[in-house]
């Protein structure tokens, strides 16, 4: 049995949810889907699927796993892709969507350059900080940043991002430095109003009796927004230590205009991604969109002067 056959039908599986449906979608008999998990299991000696006789599950090695096998088969695509269409141009029209912080900073401005290299394609941008349905609402590819959900998406990543907490150097030469998390109860913290998201906190690594876990506090101050962009602001004038991410920071932090503090205690990086919907010819002008963008967020410099 083709190995690139079990992960292609693995990530169907995970895609549709059950054997039955991937069996369908694939043409074949259950039984025979069943068999290709078994032996890919087998094969890695690890557990992808926890199968009810209703739907299957990833479990935690599954799901990494899946990251992988998704970012294998699309660089397989798009390897093909590049030699058929070789001397075609990209054509037609894109509409990718991004959220509205990141997507003002690090997509609006990459769009007409792309524009330039493939004048035969027309684009539009979406910012929203909703989660779109990318099928539903007609989108060829999104940014996203953060953890993914599971879906049938598939998801590219583009670049690591951590968060981190960051203070004007004038801020932190009255106060001083704190050299704990939970000593941030005695700083100004800039932090997301109510509305908004980050419900379960600022997210820091700490050790325990057992090895190293992600914690999440609740620091308080006497200034709160909804509005990412104001309390980065008024991190930048000296009004309080504020947690954001590497994307928002990075170019003033490298320029000294910003501090990071408590960097011994910040957790893992989650990921930015491009995902767009399976497809099994996906067009030229969307492979060049997240090839442009793999291009563009993986040069350290980028991050260092994009802002």
């Amino acid at each position: 049995m083709s190995k690139l056959k079990q992960l292609e039908t693995f990530v169907t599986v995970a895609a549709r949810g059950g054997l039955t449906a991937a069996a369908r979608a694939e043409g074949v008999a259950p039984a025979i889907i069943g068999r290709r998990i078994d032996a890919l299991e087998e094969r890695l000696g690890v557990k992808l699927l926890v199968r009810t006789t209703r739907r299957v599950t990833l479990t935690q090695e599954g799901s990494a796993f899946l990251e992988d096998c998704q970012r294998l088969l699309t660089d397989l695509d798009n390897a093909e892709a590049s030699v058929s269409a070789r001397g075609v141009r990209a054509t037609g029209h894109l509409n990718i969507t991004a959220p509205a912080g990141f997507g003002r900073r690090h997509v609006a401005p990459l769009v007409p350059r792309f524009r330039e290299l493939h004048p035969d394609v027309t684009l539009s941008l979406n910012l929203n900080d909703r989660v779109v349905d990318l099928a539903a609402e007609g989108f060829d590819c999104a940014v996203r940043v953060g953890d993914l959900p599971d879906s049938s998406l598939v998801s590219v990543r583009l670049a690591d991002n951590r968060r981190l907490c960051v203070a004007a150097p004038l801020y932190l030469k009255r106060h001083g430095l704190p050299q704990t998390p939970q000593d941030l109860a005695r700083f100004d913290c800039l932090t997301l109003s109510s509305d908004a998201s980050q419900t379960r906190g600022w997210a820091f690594s700490q050790a325990t009796k057992d090895g190293t876990e992600v914690v999440y506090l609740k620091p308080g101050g006497p200034l709160s927004c909804s509005d990412g962009q104001v309390l980065f602001d008024w991190c930048l004038a000296g009004y309080g230590i504020a947690w954001r991410s590497t994307w928002e920071v990075q170019a003033e932090v490298a320029s000294g205009l910003l501090v990071p503090v408590l960097e011994d205690f910040a957790a893992p990086p989650n990921g930015i991604y491009a995902v767009f919907p399976q497809r099994k010819h996906l067009p030229l002008r969307v492979r060049l969109w997240v090839d442009y963008l793999k291009q563009q967020f993986s040069r350290k410099a980028y991050w260092q002067g994009a802002a």
